[in-house]
């Protein structure tokens, strides 16, 4: 490849602390201005492989190096990671890890002040950067304080700051919501069409991705390159399938519905897929073998929240919001990043308290018990892993609130290993945490809840950056604990398949207030709540409309089906 700004030959790489290497024998050429998806599940050499663009390899983290990486013709060894950060530039997949400022405005700042871009100049292209990733109204605020969705929009922001000719996206939407990842998806594609910038993403939300047109995915398992295609050749074979990678669910329902897809028909905008008389009868077949039975029963009531209002000092995050949930429910809480859904997560565990109203744990009034009483009945994982983690070793986290809590030792062990199997953890389960991904730390703060058994389980986010396998074996662990033993699921979640799939009913934020509770089915059915709360109807509603279905029995009896076909 003549024009290639990217090129590894026979490349591999061993991290000093691991005893087998990364990546293998990597041999991929990236041309200037392509556009590039890399997928894999979790520890297939993603990550590792973009590091080894960026420089952070093997600058910041060291190794062994076999074979050769070039960026723009010159050998990454034989520059310096400030030269490569010329050309070359990050959104890290943990936002917080990225931040420099002690504001907004001065995060996105950092890169032009660093080459001392005079202020006249600097200050528009700030306000300019702010406004296209949609947080112009937060340049005095500090970095920390915002939701994970508002981090990852300033964090490429600062990347729009260095006119970088190389763009590389870790997890870009893993904490935005589904209108916004859309949103991100156009940015970026204006950055590689506009800009002429050479762009590779890492993501698991691949039909989001699809959004806007790829030039190629690369699929990487176990360190090696296993697929090297045009997006529309990827899909038409079995190969996400095989390697634990979600595919669009349209293209599933297709497959299983036994449709031969011609070249170029695969499409994100399902609304623009032109089916056949034959693909469109064989979709109806299918769809009337699968019909879902309804099965709703009445249960007690384990929490309810009456009337709540709640600001961070004046400015209004949630009002008037009043729901309750029953006993062994599985919820899903959805909205635009900045809702209030976080927050209301926060006031249940008592983290914080309301301005105004009530919450109810039992019938019991919470404003009575103290952290610690809450926290018995109700565990709550977080958005950011780092804000959860205090042990340095995995297995120490995951049995932490066990051994607080004086249990013998052989249930602690029993308990905890089921956590970590549970969370394909227990062959990482005497690593230090600082030595795995963000996306494992995610699951190292599932399994640390999971483990204590709480009646109330509230996830916020919790398959942000994971992998279909993990995300996968995480659920199926919490469908268990909800069937077989009565928990009440609570899922705060952007991945509407993960609501779909996971929960019966679905609560809708936007702006604090609640717009809308009901059946999720039936939400995303909804154009006026979709449109309020930055959601995407699912491309399966799309399908339905194509051939004439009404979309909720399409849908429900789809996810009912894939339910049953994976026990």
């Amino acid at each position: 490849m003549d024009n290639a700004v990217i090129e590894f030959v026979n490349f591999g790489f061993q991290y000093k602390s691991q005893q087998k290497p990364t990546l293998y024998d990597i041999n991929l050429q990236i041309a200037t201005g392509e556009k590039v998806l890399i997928l894999g599940g979790s520890g297939s050499g993603k990550s590792t492989l973009a590091n080894c663009i960026n420089g952070l390899i093997p600058f910041s983290y060291e190794g062994t190096i076999t074979g050769s990486v070039r960026v723009k013709g010159q050998d990454t060894q034989e520059l310096s990671i400030f030269e490569l950060s010329q050309n070359v530039g990050t959104v890290l997949q943990d936002s917080d890890a990225q931040f420099v400022g002690l504001s907004v405005g001065e995060d996105i700042a950092f890169a032009m002040e660093n080459i001392a871009m005079p202020r006249e100049e600097m200050l528009p292209l700030v306000q300019e950067h702010a406004a296209t990733v949609g947080m112009a109204d937060f340049i005095k605020a500090v970095p920390f304080d915002l939701s994970g969705g508002q981090k990852q929009k300033v964090a490429i922001a600062g990347v729009l700051g260095n006119d970088v000719n190389i763009m590389i996206f870790d997890e870009p939407l893993a904490a935005l919501d589904p209108r916004t990842s859309k949103s991100a998806v156009e940015l970026i594609d204006n950055l590689n069409q506009e800009g002429k910038r050479t762009i590779l993403i890492i993501e698991h939300r691949l039909e989001d991705v699809l959004h806007c047109n790829l030039d190629r995915i690369i699929l990487m398992d176990e360190g090696r390159i296993v697929a090297d295609m045009e997006p529309d050749e990827l899909l038409r074979t079995d190969l996400l399938e095989k390697y634990g990678i979600r595919e669009p669910l349209y293209i599933t329902a297709m497959k299983r519905a036994g449709c031969e897809f011609e070249p170029g028909q695969i499409l994100d905008d399902v609304s623009e897929l032109h089916l056949s008389e034959k693909q469109k009868d064989q979709l109806r077949a299918f769809f009337s073998k699968i019909q879902r039975k309804t099965e709703r029963t009445q249960s007690s009531e384990i929490l309810s929240v009456e009337n709540v209002d709640f600001a961070y000092e004046k400015e209004n995050v949630l009002e008037d919001v009043s729901l309750t949930i029953e006993k062994g429910e599985r919820i899903s809480i959805v909205g635009k990043n900045g809702a209030g859904k976080s927050t209301l997560a926060k006031l249940i565990c008592g983290v914080i308290r309301p301005n105004e109203g009530k919450i109810h744990i039992n019938e019991e009034d919470c404003s009575d018990l103290s952290i610690r009483e809450i926290g018995e009945r109700i565990g709550y994982v977080m958005q950011n892993p780092n804000q959860m983690i205090i042990k340095d070793n995995t297995k120490d986290e995951v049995e932490l609130a066990l051994t607080l809590r004086d249990l013998p030792t052989s249930e602690i062990q029993e308990r905890a290993t089921a956590a970590l199997n549970a969370c394909n953890l227990y062959p990482m389960r005497n690593w230090p945490v600082d030595a795995v991904s963000y996306g494992q730390k995610k699951r190292i703060t599932v399994a640390s809840i999971l483990v204590l058994m709480p009646d109330v389980i509230i996830m916020d986010e919790p398959t942000a950056g994971q992998d279909y396998r993990n995300y996968t074996e995480i659920m199926q662990f919490v469908d268990v604990l909800n069937k077989e033993h009565g928990k009440t699921i609570v899922l705060i979640t952007h991945d509407m398949y993960l609501a779909l799939e996971h929960t019966e009913r679905c609560v809708v934020f936007s702006d604090g207030q609640l717009i809308a509770d009901e059946e999720v089915f039936k939400i995303f059915s909804d154009d006026s709540v979709i449109e309020q709360a930055n959601l995407i109807k699912p491309s399966l509603y799309s399908l339905a409309a194509q051939i004439g279905l009404q979309a909720e029995t399409v849908v429900s009896g789809f996810i009912a089906n894939e339910r049953r076909l994976r026990q």
